[in-house]
C-alpha cells in the first residue's frame, strides 16, 4: 500500500514498540521531528511547553525502538535528534492479542491528537485568510462499498497526496504560500443500530 521511496515509512511490530509511542508527548515529539527536522531536546521541549529534562527521556524511550535517532552535529547535552521516518506503519490485523491492546492504545492517542488539531482549526478558522477557509474540507459522506473497493479507494487518495511528499523534505520545492497541513483520513463501517444508519 505505501510506496517506501516516496513514503519513507518505520514499522513497528513489537508491542512494546507501539506502547512506547502510546504517549501524547511521544506521539507529538515524532511529529515535531517530521516537520521541523532535527531539534534538540531543548528546542522541542519550548516548542511543546515541555521541560528539556521531559522531552530528553521521552526522545531516549522512543530511541530505544527506532523512531528516532540522534541527528549527529551536537555539542554536550544539546545533541539534536531526528525522526527515522515520516510515516508510521503497523499491522492492520494484529496476530496477538497483546498487538491489538498495543495497537489499539496507539490508535487511541493519535485519535485524540486528531481531535485536538480539528478543534483547534474550527476554533481559529475565522481568523484565517478567506482562501484557507473556503480550501480546507470538512464533512462525511457515507458509501456502501466492498473492502476491496474501500481499499483501492485508499491506495488512490494515497497516491493523489504522494505527488506533494517530495515538499515534506525539500523545502526548495514548496510553491509561495505554501504551509504545513494535516490531511485526516479514515473510513469506519456504520453500526447498523447507530443513528448514522437511520440517518441521524
Amino acid at each position: 500500500m505505501t510506496d517506501e521511496a516516496s513514503r519513507p515509512v518505520t514499522r513497528l511490530r513489537d508491542p512494546r514498540a507501539l506502547r512506547a509511542l502510546a504517549h501524547p508527548i511521544r506521539v507529538s515529539l515524532v511529529g515535531l521531528l517530521r516537520l521541523h527536522g532535527p531539534l534538540t531536546a531543548t528546542k522541542a521541549g519550548e516548542l511543546l511547553g515541555e521541560s528539556s529534562a521531559s522531552a530528553s527521556f521521552h526522545l531516549r524511550q522512543l530511541a530505544k525502538y527506532g523512531l528516532v535517532e540522534e541527528a549527529g552535529g551536537g555539542t554536550g547535552r544539546e545533541r539534536p535528534w531526528r525522526a527515522t521516518g515520516m510515516f508510521t506503519d503497523w499491522p492492520d490485523v494484529a496476530e496477538t492479542p497483546e498487538l491489538a491492546e498495543a495497537a489499539g492504545a496507539l490508535g487511541s492517542v493519535i485519535a485524540e491528537r486528531w481531535f485536538e488539531r480539528l478543534t483547534w482549526w474550527l476554533q481559529s478558522r475565522s481568523g484565517e485568510p478567506q482562501e484557507w477557509q473556503e480550501a480546507v474540507p470538512f464533512g462525511d459522506t457515507v458509501l456502501y462499498v466492498t473492502a476491496d473497493e474501500l481499499a483501492e479507494l485508499s491506495r488512490e487518495v494515497a497516491a493523489l497526496m504522494d505527488r506533494y511528499l517530495d515538499r515534506l523534505s525539500e523545502p526548495g520545492l514548496r510553491p509561495e504560500g505554501a504551509r504545513p497541513i494535516l490531511d485526516i483520513h479514515f473510513a469506519v463501517p456504520i453500526d447498523p443500530s447507530g443513528p448514522a444508519a437511520r440517518g441521524g
